[in-house]
């Protein structure tokens, strides 16, 4: 009887397990396949909001890009 307990037991976590790895491996943000930094930008952070990202840059400015489109919207400069 302990050996089958400890059988089931070991079943149920390898289940529990499979569960928690399926639901939570896709939950990354979608990014814009055609999101590109302006020549000499290197990324140093990125947020994603409903409708915008916005990228910091090792230079110290901040861009921000539509997510639809992937296009500029705005660079500010944070160097100040």
């Amino acid at each position: 009887m302990v050996t089958g307990l400890t059988g089931v037991m070991i079943v149920g976590l390898v289940v529990v397990v499979s569960l928690i790895v399926i639901q939570f491996r896709d939950t990354g943000p979608v990014l814009p396949e055609n999101l590109d930094l302006p020549e000499g930008a290197v990324a140093y952070s990125v947020t994603v909001a409903e409708d915008w990202v916005g990228v910091t840059t090792k230079e110290g400015r901040l861009l921000v890009f539509d997510r639809i489109t992937g296009a500029l919207r705005q660079e500010i400069d944070l160097s100040h």
